[in-house]
């Protein structure tokens, strides 16, 4: 699995008037909720999770479920899947929770998932387009790649640019920002979804895809865009007038709208990318430990776990679409889910192509 170069993700967490930073504590296995005690018999679980809502999730659910321990080692995407890999034949982990399943469809491809984990419920039509066909995870709740954050004291809604091709005009020179794939972990799957609609790709060879994602991504740069690490530093940059928009994780928008940004909003070139958050079940683990993993992903797609996700991170990873049936979102400043145009992108074709492009994003956009 080609994962060792890939880095963090950010959630966004909060904004306020001097800066808007996402806030990432990693926690090393540590203990979550109050039903994780010394006094648990049964076998630990450890969930690895990226989730702004994750902790919450497992106070919640050891809360309600006795007799055995559930702990959260809490960090950023590309730390997880680093610790994953290292942990090779003797794995820690025995539940992994991030946003984009290209990961999870290399860790499948590898036979380190568990097979037909999905639980019986009621998935919406979205739901069920990100659940792969040995049902090797499971989407929790869907965001959008490359939405379109602007400030609309600084460029209204008619001035926005209405499709990528738009994003090359003069008049957005410069005023363009976007993350850093190799920190942010939502960006490499907005970049894989660019090359995937500009190349036109349905099947067979990526090549001419990825060639016409990297000619329009070199076309960006030498438009002024202006890269930063992670949603915090980029939302900032709009805040302070570097830039006026930028091509980032809906959430993220939603996050600072709904906190001290009222001026803050967020638009959708045609198609941006569905980001699911997936969770997995780590196949090598004992069979109790399986057992127990399983129960934790059924209550994550029950109506408490559902609701429980919603309030455990109300400006940031909570703002977003449910992908069961009689499920809403949490705010109403998230749009119906039928007004945006949304592609699904194969993890199986995308995900091991991730650390070429994530290398060759560094070299020619980051740096070249």
């Amino acid at each position: 699995m080609n994962i060792a170069t890939k880095k963090p993700g950010v959630r966004f967490a909060r904004f306020t008037a001097l800066a808007l930073a996402a806030t990432m504590i990693p926690m090393s296995l540590s203990m979550s909720g109050a039903g994780a005690s010394a006094k648990a018999t049964g076998p630990t679980l450890v969930v690895y999770s990226a989730q702004g809502y994750d902790s919450a999730t497992v106070k919640a659910f050891n809360a309600t479920h006795p007799g055995f321990t559930v702990t959260l080692n809490d960090n950023s995407t590309g730390p997880l899947l680093q610790q994953i890999q290292a942990e090779g034949s003797h794995p820690t982990w025995g539940v992994l929770w991030v946003d984009g399943a290209q990961a999870f469809a290399q860790l499948d491809r590898e036979g380190l998932l568990a097979k037909h984990i999905v639980p019986h419920v009621s998935f919406n039509t979205v739901g069920r387009a990100n659940i792969p066909a040995d049902g090797s995870y499971v989407p929790t709740g869907l965001t959008a790649t490359g939405a379109l954050v602007y400030d609309s004291s600084q460029i209204t809604a008619a001035q926005l640019p209405k499709t990528w091709a738009d994003l090359l005009k003069p008049q957005f020179k410069g005023v363009l920002g976007m993350n850093d794939p190799t920190q942010s972990g939502p960006t490499y799957p907005l970049i894989a979804g660019v090359m995937n609609d500009l190349g036109h790709y349905r099947s067979g060879s990526t090549t001419a895809a990825v060639k016409a994602g990297e000619a329009f991504f070199t076309k960006l740069k030498a438009n002024g865009l202006v890269i930063n690490a992670t949603n915090g530093p980029t939302l900032s940059a709009i805040a302070a007038h570097t830039i006026k928009m930028a091509i980032i994780q809906s959430s993220a928008g939603y996050g600072a709208e709904v906190s001290t940004s009222p001026s803050f909003r967020v638009a959708y070139l045609n198609p941006v990318t569905a980001l699911p958050g997936v969770i997995g079940i780590d196949g090598k683990m004992p069979k109790a430990v399986r057992a127990e993993a399983q129960k934790f992903v059924d209550y994550v797609l029950s109506p408490r776990g559902q609701h429980v996700m919603q309030i455990g991170d109300p400006q940031g990873d909570s703002l977003f679409w449910p992908v069961l049936n009689g499920e809403k979102p949490a705010n109403k400043v998230i749009p119906p889910l039928s007004t945006v145009p949304m592609q699904t992108t194969n993890p199986y074709v995308w995900g091991p192509l991730e650390s070429t492009v994530n290398t060759w994003f560094s070299a020619n956009i980051n740096n070249g």
